[in-house]
């Protein structure tokens, strides 16, 4: 049992990570129209993440003033061993943030 409560717990850390990158990704969407950097941004904020299981996306409604939205998914998988089989073999933990775009 105490196991399945320390795994949990690194669930609920990865997703205030993928808070923290969607509201980077989002910080930069709103000064800079260049995609990649906003992507490049979002991953730079989850170090504690493999950026091999993160989806960025980054949804803008037009130009300056405007709100921009950026996604981020992270596929988590199970790493404390034996509760694996309490849980799905990946979870996916998502999280939003918009801001208002200075340029574009």
């Amino acid at each position: 049992m105490a196991l399945a409560i320390v795994q949990v717990g690194v669930f609920v850390k990865d997703q205030v990570v993928v808070e923290e990158a969607a509201r980077a990704g989002a910080r930069e969407a709103a000064v800079t129209t260049d995609d990649q950097q906003v992507t490049q941004a979002a991953l730079d904020a989850a170090v504690s993440l493999d950026a091999s299981r993160i989806g960025v996306t980054v949804d803008r409604a037009g130009g300056a003033g405007s709100a921009a939205t950026v996604t981020v998914v992270y596929h988590a998988t199970v790493p404390v061993p034996l509760v694996s089989w309490l849980f799905p073999s990946t979870i996916d933990l998502s999280a939003s943030a918009v801001m208002r775009q200075e340029t574009g």
